[in-house]
């Protein structure tokens, strides 16, 4: 069966808001978390994306790439951009709390 994708931003999210608060708060919650290491760990090691910007379209980048390969590869799964924009935010918090752990370049 091949994949579905659901291009309206907050369709799939308010859908999980009316479904009930305690799975709302789980889907929520998890995309939150999904590219939150990322979004944390990737500017302490490599000093290249060491900026919110950055950050925020390497894990969009990232969250593309995980939604499009489900559909790509003909799974049973919805490819929502819902979980693209709370994968995003969840890397940009991330990158925001570990900020000031970030390594600045020496001035020449």
């Amino acid at each position: 069966m091949p994949g579905r994708v659901s291009p309206v931003p907050l369709r799939d999210l308010v859908a999980v808001l009316i479904a009930g608060p305690s799975s709302a708060t789980v889907q929520i919650v998890g995309d939150l978390l999904v590219f939150a290491a990322l979004g944390f760990a990737a500017p302490l090691r490599f000093p290249a994306p060491a900026s919110i910007p950055r950050v925020l379209a390497l894990a969009a980048g990232c969250s593309i790439l995980v939604e499009v390969a489900p559909y790509a590869l003909r799974l049973d799964r919805v490819s929502s951009v819902d979980d693209v924009l709370l994968d995003t935010a969840g890397a940009g918090l991330a990158a925001r709390a570990a900020r000031r752990w970030w390594r600045i370049p020496a001035m020449p």
